[in-house]
């Protein structure tokens, strides 16, 4: 019964004051709306640079690194004196041993999907005179498939042409751009050892990433080992792919102990397109909680104003058989009432203004803007607005309830 009271007191409070209800809800629909907006926005630009990575990149990449010559006799022997001056990286090969057997662990080890090897091969790009610079993958094109949907990028041709085509060549949209390539025309490659080959376009793709389209190319793997005259068992990477993407850094170690070679995570090998990420992350998440502590302050001054016009009915209140709890559960009743009207209103503001964005053609490498919806950043931001806007009602609510009848009625 005492419950229904209250409530019924919380809605007169605010019906009789009609316009600032109205001002405080709409400050925690925009509050919630643009937070939700903005957080969703930065969840949307970081997917789509992930999606770009990952076009090109593997979550970990095993291979051969480079090493600084080390002097043949210690300082201890040598009386602290330098060996070796200005020590120069070891012209070792970049093969790695027994690549098959590599690869069978490392498809062994738990939470790893794809495993492929690949040569990478540094060459230019010819057509006539015509000339640009570039890096070629030799790869397996159906387990690379696997590993990057290539497929799903491809602009004309097939990926299964490369298998029965032993000297063809899947290029980027900007090299054929460049050079004024077609499928099923024939170019010439030049390695960075000089031994070139005439290829047949099987293929052209199109990525996110201009500086993939404009360099990147695919190739038979043993077409990659003759450009570098080596034999049918070098290979320079291997490409893995694991489960959850993000947990790749706590698998470089393990790796590159079970291999014996250099294991790089995605997140090392982009440190500056990662510290972009958190850059938006932090900036677009201070601004939208920044309004939503605006929206907060509107609602304490607007009870806070309430409880000092309804001094004497809260005098009343109290003299009545009303406790301090049961005033302070009113205002709160209040400032919920406010909050949930605010965090629908606020939610419907999101999704308009999320589905207006995304319809929105940027160009480039974008394309449309990356934004969508996310079902966890809505339900985060109805709890927060929810929790903003409690807070923001509990400290008048509470000094409410310590009003002292008798001290009112003297006045």
């Amino acid at each position: 019964m005492k419950f229904k009271v209250n409530t019924d007191i919380a809605l007169t409070h605010l019906l009789t004051r009609k316009r600032q209800t109205l001002i405080a809800s709409l400050g925690v629909t925009v509050g919630i709306g643009i937070f939700i907006f903005m957080i969703s926005l930065v969840v949307g630009f970081n997917k789509d640079s992930d999606e770009s990575i990952f076009k090109s990149v593997p979550h970990l990449r095993i291979y051969h690194e480079d090493e600084v010559c080390k002097p043949l006799i210690s300082e201890k022997i040598s009386g602290y004196m330098p060996v070796i001056v200005n020590p120069k990286i070891s012209n070792l090969s970049n093969n790695l041993i027994n690549p098959d057997k590599l690869i069978s662990d490392l498809k062994h080890q738990p939470d790893v999907v794809n495993v492929t090897q690949q040569v990478s091969v540094n060459i230019f790009y010819n057509n006539g005179k015509s000339q640009i610079n570039g890096i070629t993958s030799g790869v397996n094109i159906v387990e690379a498939n696997a590993m990057f949907d290539i497929e799903s990028v491809m602009l004309a041709g097939d990926i299964r042409d490369l298998l029965t085509t032993p000297n063809g060549i899947i290029i980027g949209v900007g090299i054929a751009d460049k050079l004024n390539i077609q499928i099923n025309d024939y170019m010439s490659v030049i390695s960075s050892i000089g031994v070139g080959k005439v290829l047949k376009v099987v293929g052209i793709f199109k990525t996110s990433n201009s500086s993939v389209d404009d360099t990147k190319s695919y190739i038979n793997l043993a077409v990659a080992q003759q450009l570098l005259k080596q034999s049918s068992s070098y290979v320079t990477d291997i490409y893995v792919n694991i489960i959850d993407p993000n947990k790749a850094p706590n698998y470089s170690a393990k790796f590159s102990a079970l291999t014996g070679y250099k294991a790089e995570d995605w997140q090392a090998a982009n440190e500056s397109t990662m510290a972009k990420k958190q850059t938006r992350k932090v900036m677009f998440g201070s601004i939208s909680f920044a309004i939503l502590l605006v929206a907060a302050f509107g609602i304490y001054n607007i009870i806070n104003m309430t409880i000092k016009e309804k001094m004497n009915d809260i005098a009343i209140l109290k003299a009545t058989g009303f406790s301090g709890k049961d005033v302070m559960n009113i205002f709160i009743k209040e400032t919920l009432i406010m909050g949930v009207i605010g965090t629908v209103l606020g939610l419907l503001v999101a999704t308009v203004l999320i589905h207006f964005l995304s319809k929105v053609y940027i160009g480039g490498d974008v394309g449309f803007f990356p934004i969508d919806y996310e079902k966890n950043v809505y339900v985060a931001g109805a709890i927060i607005g929810m929790v903003i806007t409690i807070a923001a009602g509990y400290i008048p609510a509470k000094n409410a309830a310590k009003v002292d009848p008798i001290e009112i009625f003297k006045k």
